[in-house]
């Protein structure tokens, strides 16, 4: 079923991003919150609607009572943390599509490195994020964190099609150049070289400091409604033109390791073929595309799984400024989650519409349709929006 351009985003409101808010993520929250509704020119007693996904510990009736709604008629919390950060506006969207909201305000906020800090490991016996209920098997074998459970995805990957560390350094070199002209980046005005990269310490190997996203503090939060609503609105509304989610082949969360090649992210694919068939475009259509980089070299199979080329061509893909602005795909133009800020993906919908609004620090011309992922190896979700 094609979508269509009948549900629009027209506001977009943050927060900084820092290491250190100073102020509770309620706080966080309802700033972005209140920010996207006052450029959207849509008051809060408007607002019906709330949505965003886990681990997200600001409970949907202390958010709206702080930014003085009225009646909310619909609310929905995805699951599967970063995987989720696109399906909030498939939510809204369907909310808004099926009649049963008019105002959605999709939201994110966390203090990720002053209060908690997801990369210090857990363990996962008896709870959601071992999909397979055997957490307690990869955390006895050293599996404690999405590092060590994607590492070795990534290692099987480098031994199928011949990837290098160099290939992973090339998207890292990439995000911080793009990282140092954005001002709202945590890395602003801080690039690295390929030598930079090739001598910071492994992490989980083979994933090195500079392969790694932050642990940040910020909130983001953007407003959807209808389009026939939105043209009576000041900002340039963003469409969205597809939204999807994604379980299969034997998922897990970080640990798929029951897959027949666990180097494939068919989760990504699945939800790939979901957007392209709403949307009815094709990835010749994509101008820029921000893909979830929880750690950067997964942007290799992200490229992959959503088309741009073949099963382990993205190495070659990427060579010779191909993901640069100016590049035949211009990727994570915001510097990523490993350049910019960690706010779990939501700053990578933020970038989309800066960039389809023509307002982006790292501008691509002419841009038209942007592709938005959520973290893959978990259950996951991802969008096109356009102008």
């Amino acid at each position: 079923m094609r979508w269509g351009d009948d549900v629009a985003i027209v506001g977009l409101g943050h927060t900084e991003f820092s290491t250190d808010s100073g102020r509770s993520e309620l706080q966080l929250a309802v700033e972005a919150v209140t920010a996207a509704l006052r450029e959207a020119e849509i008051r809060p007693a408007d607002v019906d609607g709330l949505a965003t996904y886990s681990i997200d510990y600001n409970a949907e009736v202390d958010v709206f009572e702080s930014i003085g709604g009225r009646d909310l008629k619909f609310f929905s919390r995805v699951d599967y943390g970063g995987g989720a950060a696109c399906a909030p506006l498939q939510q809204a969207a369907m909310a808004i599509k099926t009649g049963v909201a008019e105002v959605v305000v999709c939201y994110r906020a966390m203090n990720e490195r002053s209060n908690y800090r997801f990369g210090a490991g857990s363990n996962p016996a008896g709870g959601r994020s071992s999909a397979r209920s055997i957490g307690w098997l990869h955390t006895s074998l050293g599996m404690r964190t999405p590092a060590a459970g994607l590492g070795m995805a990534m290692r099987r990957y480098m031994h199928l099609y011949g990837a290098t560390s160099e290939d992973f350094g090339r998207i890292a070199v990439t995000a911080r150049k793009h990282a140092a002209t954005n001002p709202l980046a945590r890395f602003y005005g801080r690039p690295i070289t390929m030598d930079d990269y090739m001598a910071s310490r492994m992490i989980a190997d083979p994933f090195r400091l500079y392969d790694c996203c932050q642990e940040s503090d910020g909130a983001v939060a953007v407003v959807v409604t209808s389009a026939e609503r939105a043209r009576d609105l000041p900002s340039t509304p963003v469409f969205v033109r597809a939204a999807a989610q994604g379980i299969c082949d034997h998922q897990g969360v970080m640990w798929n390791f029951y897959r027949d090649d666990i180097s494939w992210a068919s989760e990504s694919a699945l939800v790939a073929r979901q957007l392209y068939e709403q949307s009815g475009l094709a990835p010749a259509d994509i101008d820029a595309a921000i893909l979830y980089d929880h750690f950067g070299p997964t942007v290799l199979q992200s490229l992959e799984a959503y088309g741009f080329c073949g099963r382990g061509e993205a190495k070659d893909f990427i060579k010779d400024g191909a993901i640069e602005v100016g590049g035949r795909l211009p990727v994570n133009t915001n510097g990523g989650q490993v350049g910019e800020a960690y706010i779990h993906g939501m700053n990578g919908v933020a970038e989309a519409i800066r960039q389809l609004r023509g307002v982006a620090a790292n501008q691509v011309a002419g841009a038209k349709n942007v592709l938005v992922t959520a973290g893959l190896g978990v259950p996951t979700s991802g969008a096109i929006l356009g102008v």
